[in-house]
């Protein structure tokens, strides 16, 4: 099975349905990572132009689809 670090502690959490809070690994570190965005810590600098989000869709989906 694939393995992630948990975004906000580094902690390996495993990529699957088992894992309520992927890729975050618990519930807390979700939680931190909400209130960072609502708070403007985190900003996208730049619209997006159609091919960025191409490659980012792209992205996500081999992230939610890892050949095992």
């Amino acid at each position: 099975m694939r393995t992630v670090h948990c975004p906000n502690c580094q902690k390996p959490v495993e990529w699957s349905e088992k894992s309520r809070y992927r890729p975050f690994c618990s519930q807390r570190c979700r939680t931190i990572d909400i209130g960072a965005w609502a708070d403007g810590s985190y900003t996208i600098p730049l619209p997006l132009k159609p091919e960025d989000m191409d490659e980012l869709l792209s992205t996500i989906e081999d992230a939610e689809n890892p050949e095992e």
